[in-house]
């Protein structure tokens, strides 16, 4: 039986962010979906506790006898340590060197998911070992892996643009979860009492960090509280990432009162969805992204969207939301104005918004997927390599 090996360290990352999202929903998807005499099963670095990477219909996880730290170092230097499996899923740019072909043995195939060109396209919204490594990393994706999978157009356009590289780049859209996409008279099993919510607010879901875009976005609360003292809130869902972005300081400095401006960290996803089900508007200032889930996931959830001119964002929001200018504080202040303060405007949007996101789903990523490793399975003539 032909085995598809899903690296699944992401999982286990301080700050999974949507590239954890994205592995969880796509192993379980994959998982639903697999063809007959396929196997799929998770494979992470060593470590002890693996709850997190335990998905329902994944064989493992299975731990490799290597900790994080190293397997990052091997395979940045190109050793070639496979993890086993037929075909090998790195949803993420951490991935293993292309097997080569030994004699009349069959090569596994590698398929990479790139998520974005943030480390070519605004690598000063990253740091500096970060830039390196994915750039190390994304190149060789680029030369070398059988496939790389992005989620957008606009990344591949960028891609080809700036990291040279043979291999064929596939486009596969990300999913909505199915906690997003329950109708809007349907009660979700959570109380989200304990997080205190306001009557009214303008949401944002994402890591906190610098091309995010949010000190843009707060710049433009604090126009709205100058124009109606009684504006929604802003309430922040994610956690603190790289360049320590503090919002509380920052609303400070705008002279909006205390309390207008709360970060809730991470939130489980019932809570997640019903904090987004009760906002008034989800913005997405992002001044880089590479497809920007929380956009879809937020359309699919009935909220009315307000997002940047990042292209993969436009591509993804499909018209379906309000676009404005990245870094225009005033043009998204009175964007937001309007959204929350017209509510057929509003309803027309989150009528549009669920209409748009029904076209995604991890199912029909999943099946893309599959299909990549399948045709490249029976590509490659002879048999099947032993495992690590």
């Amino acid at each position: 039986m032909p085995e598809l090996v899903v690296l699944a360290d992401q999982l286990f990352a301080p700050v999974p962010g949507g590239t954890g999202r994205y592995t969880a929903e796509l192993l379980r998807a994959l998982a639903e979906t697999a063809p007959a005499g396929w196997s799929v099963t998770s494979v992470v670095s060593r470590r002890d506790d693996l709850e997190q990477a335990e998905i329902p219909g994944v064989d493992g996880p299975r731990v490799l006898p290597v900790p994080r730290r190293t397997l990052v170092a091997m395979w940045q230097a190109g050793i070639p340590y496979w993890p086993g499996g037929d075909a090998v899923h790195a949803p993420t740019p951490l991935a293993p060197p292309r097997r080569p072909a030994v004699g009349r043995h069959r090569r596994a195939t590698l398929a990479v998911t790139v998520h974005d060109s943030v480390p070519w396209t605004h690598p000063h919204t990253l740091t500096r070992r970060g830039v390196s490594w994915h750039r190390i990393m994304v190149s060789r994706a680029m030369r070398r892996a059988d496939f790389v999978v992005v989620p957008t157009r606009s990344v591949a356009a960028e891609l080809r643009e700036h990291v040279p590289g043979d291999t064929r780049v596939e486009v596969v859209a990300h999913g909505v979860s199915e906690v997003f996409t329950a109708a809007e008279e349907v009660e979700l099993p959570v109380d989200v009492t304990h997080l205190d919510l306001p009557d009214r607010y303008v949401l944002c879901v994402g890591t906190l960090e610098p091309r995010k875009g949010l000190e843009v976005l707060i710049d433009a609360i604090a126009r709205l509280h100058q124009v109606d003292p009684r504006a929604p809130a802003l309430l922040l869902v994610g956690q603190q990432g790289w360049g320590w972005v503090d919002p509380t300081t920052e609303a400070q400095r705008y002279g909006l009162p205390s309390g207008t401006v709360r970060v809730l960290g991470r939130l489980p996803d019932l809570e997640l969805a019903a904090v987004m089900r009760r906002a008034a508007v989800l913005a997405a200032p992002s001044h880089a992204e590479g497809f920007g889930l929380p956009v879809l996931e937020a359309m699919a959830a009935g909220v009315p969207v307000v997002h940047s001119d990042v292209p993969a964002v436009v591509e993804v929001a499909g018209g379906a939301g309000v676009t404005v200018p990245r870094g225009d504080a005033q043009q998204l202040s009175e964007s937001l104005q309007e959204v929350v303060n017209d509510p057929v405007w509003s309803a027309k949007l989150a009528a549009a918004g669920r209409r748009r996101a029904a076209e995604f789903s991890w199912r029909s990523a999943a099946e893309a997927v599959w299909s990549l490793h399948r045709n490249g399975y029976r590509d490659c003539p002879g048999d099947v390599p032993s495992t690590a």
